[in-house]
């Protein structure tokens, strides 16, 4: 598929390449009241993987989403395999200490380990394979970066990562680098899908297109309850929600993570150019490279009988609803990408997805925090979402069947850091979260409905309210309260993604008010208005 031939995706109106080059089977909604032993909510990376792995331990289970698989932030991915930390180790090291950096990343270790595993055993066609990764320095880094890394990844366990002259870039010295070897990558939709149809050989059932409104743990004689949008209810042993930002715990995670928007980019270079491997440089926040065969023509780009792969870069992270400037960043993307590489050629994809930062760096995966009984959870993907959710596929088959994990106590959402750098993180995010409940309420009008054009949405004071208005490319106006259903604060308009996002907690919703991701579960409330004339400024 071209990427100018899409439509809107379920969780965006941008397509990445895993969209644009391989299509997701159909799974049909769930239409009866149903009995499992486990009912896993959300078919990203997590859910798939916990659901497979309780399906080997002889567990019957569902799976249920309110999309497509795969249709989350899963799509959104880069697909990057790797336990080089994004955040450091020696961050790491400062806030979790030496041993438990130790198992974080074993932690990730395993689930590159688990995923070619998968990959093997189920004889996935993803593109999987295992190469080196490249850390080399970027802005005003100098060289003492690579070295405290270095040798707090050697404190961790990670022996082999040596630091070398240079990265393998032909047309660009990187200067110093750190090489890691046995990253791995792999196509995320064709991972995904071999997932499904290995979790359905077990024995295993999944529904899309099912949108949960509550979940209820375990009570004195009544198991877990589900109950979803189009009033089925689904009754369980026990109940794991793996939706990247938690559905189900509505305060306690969300105030120690923030959301934030990356941006990526693909672009044609002739096989042979760029090196195979991955690519990280050191800024916060940082670049991340890597390639993608493509196995298909693009009409005026790849012609006769030449291979070529894609080029995907990412990067120019900004906290989700703070600032409306996709283009600018994938601009930026580019220039960067053009000055390293100048093989490259049209760029033939861009986007965005939705990354949650924990303050501590670490995922929050197990038990609910609010005690609710048999309901467990994984959250916060801190950038590094295939392996993330790979852990949590481990940690929470754990949980359930009562085997003991070494990584429980490290991942557990109840978890209180207080080290300065985690509480200094959690400070600074919760300011902002505060500084924008007080904006909502005394920023003046910025926008009137006539400065909307068409196919993009403004938000319009009427009275004391605010309301999220859309203008579809028909020029009619749709109004919705801008207030955010998961806490009250007031959603922005997202250009690029045609979107209302959540400056908070990450919620964020369609142009007619429909929930795309958590941790909001209900829609944005319409808000009838008398027939409007369109104007003649809106264009």
């Amino acid at each position: 598929m071209h990427p100018d031939s899409h439509n809107t995706y379920p969780s965006g109106n941008t397509a990445s390449i895993w969209m644009g080059t391989f299509e997701v089977p159909d799974f049909a909604p769930l239409t009866q009241d149903i009995t499992t032993d486990v009912c896993v909510v959300g078919a990203g990376i997590a859910g798939p993987t916990t659901a497979y792995r309780l399906t080997q331990a002889g567990k019957k289970v569902i799976v249920i989403d309110d999309g497509p698989i795969g249709g989350g932030e899963t799509g959104r991915t880069t697909a990057h395999l790797s336990w080089a930390m994004d955040d450091r180790i020696y961050n790491l090291e400062h806030v979790h200490g030496q041993e438990n950096t130790r198992l974080i990343v074993e932690s990730h270790m395993a689930a590159v380990n688990r995923i070619e595993e998968i990959v093997r055993l189920e004889a996935i066609d993803c593109d999987f394979r295992r190469l080196d990764g490249y850390l080399f320095l970027g802005g005003d880094d100098k060289e003492e970066v690579l070295d405290k890394e270095l040798a707090a990844a050697h404190r961790a366990g990670a022996s082999d990562v040596r630091k070398i002259d240079h990265a393998p870039i032909a047309d660009f010295n990187t200067g110093p680098a750190l090489r890691w070897p046995e990253q791995g990558q792999l196509h995320a939709y064709k991972y995904i899908t071999g997932l499904a149809g290995a979790i359905v050989a077990n024995g295993g059932d999944i529904f899309c297109e099912t949108h949960v409104t509550s979940v209820q743990g375990t009570k004195p004689g009544h198991p877990c309850k589900v109950e979803t949008q189009n009033e089925k209810k689904i009754t369980a042993k026990a109940v794991c929600v793996c939706t990247n930002a938690s559905i189900t715990d509505m305060v306690q995670t969300h105030a120690k993570q923030a959301p934030y928007r990356t941006f990526a980019i693909a672009a044609v270079v002739p096989r042979g150019a760029v090196t195979s491997a991955l690519y990280w440089d050191t800024p916060d926040p940082y670049h991340y490279v890597r390639l993608q065969p493509l196995d298909e023509p693009y009409e005026g780009l790849l012609e006769g009988d030449s291979m070529y792969d894609a080029l995907i870069v990412g990067g120019e992270d900004v906290k989700t609803g703070h600032k409306n400037d996709a283009e600018e960043r994938w601009r930026s993307l580019e220039h960067w990408m053009r000055k390293r590489w100048p093989a490259a050629r049209e760029v033939i994809y861009k986007w965005s997805g939705q990354i949650i930062e924990p303050n501590d760096y670490v995922a929050f995966i197990g038990r609910n925090p609010d005690g609710a009984k048999d309901v467990y959870m994984a959250s916060s993907d801190s950038g590094q979402g295939m392996t993330h959710g790979t852990i949590a596929g481990m940690l929470l088959t754990d949980l359930v069947v009562g085997r003991e994990n070494p990584w429980e106590k490290i991942y557990d959402p109840r978890r209180v850091s207080l080290s300065p750098d985690a509480l200094k993180e959690f400070a600074k995010e919760n300011a902002d979260v505060a500084v924008h409940y007080v904006k909502d309420f005394l920023s003046p009008d910025r926008f009137s409905e006539t400065d909307i054009p068409r196919g993009e949405g403004r938000i319009v004071r009427q009275g004391m309210h605010k309301l999220a208005v859309y203008r579809d490319d028909e020029g009619t106006l749709h109004h919705h309260s801008a207030t955010c259903t998961h806490l009250k604060c007031i959603v922005e308009w997202n250009s690029a993604e045609k979107s209302w996002d959540c400056p908070c907690h990450g919620s964020r919703f369609d142009p007619m008010g429909k929930v795309l991701n958590g941790p909001a579960v209900t829609d944005l409330s319409p808000v009838e208005q008398e027939a409007h004339a369109e104007s003649s400024s809106a264009t």
